[in-house]
């Protein structure tokens, strides 16, 4: 059964998402504290997904997306925001997250986020040919992406934009292409998650992440993949 770590230290919230997450077929583990998230995922090292609420009585969700990630690059995070705070879903995105959800959000939009997730996790299992432009040579079997020879760990939202570039030298692709290529046609979120997953991108893979030479934006329109 595929495992989902919650974490949100209010009781009433948690028990409605366990409750639907195991209707929906998922094993639910349940967290009340940042500290306590990192000791499940210790336990559990085969969660693929975990929904992060941001304010927490120790540390904060975006501490402990911080922490996963430096450990961990193949798992999927949901960040829980609130809908007034804006910057809370790009901070959670630049520290890693996947995607965000706003409260309030319903059963069937955070089910359908963590699908989504799930299918990612285990894309491309048929594939076996490498991508090479450039500097850079992805690995679609393994999944990894190599620099000048030296390993670039991505994210599994940050590979899947990669590989749509990788997979479409020259051809600008607008945000609506990306969205819908790497979260969906159903994603029902806003735009701005392209923006902020190519801004995350561009640090890792350019030379320079204000001038960037690889992923070049094409005004008013969207990106391109320029290696």
């Amino acid at each position: 059964m595929k495992k989902v770590l919650i974490l949100e230290d209010e009781v009433n919230i948690r028990s409605f998402v366990v409750i639907n997450l195991k209707r929906a077929g998922y094993d639910a583990i349940e967290a009340g504290t940042g500290m306590e998230a990192l000791e499940r995922l210790k336990e559990h090292p085969d969660i693929g997904v975990a929904i992060l609420d941001i304010m927490l009585p120790d540390i904060d969700g975006f501490e402990v997306c911080r922490n996963i990630r430096a450990t961990n690059k193949q798992i999927g995070i949901i960040m829980l925001t609130a809908r007034t705070q804006e910057m809370d879903k790009v901070t959670g995105l630049m520290t890693g997250a996947d995607d965000y959800v706003t409260k309030p959000f319903s059963p069937a939009e955070l089910t359908a986020r963590i699908d989504a997730l799930y299918r990612r996790i285990g894309g491309d299992k048929a594939e076996t040919e490498l991508l090479s432009h450039g500097p850079f040579v992805m690995n679609v079997r393994n999944r990894t992406l190599e620099k000048d020879g030296e390993r670039i760990r991505l994210t599994q939202v940050e590979y899947s934009i990669l590989k749509l570039f990788m997979q479409n030298p020259g051809r600008a692709l607008s945000r609506e292409d990306v969205l819908t290529a790497v979260w969906g046609r159903d994603y029902d979120g806003e735009l701005k998650i392209v923006d902020v997953n190519i801004r995350r991108l561009r640090i890792k893979i350019e030379d320079d992440a204000t001038t960037p030479k690889y992923i070049t934006t094409v005004w008013g329109f969207g990106y391109k993949w320029g290696a």
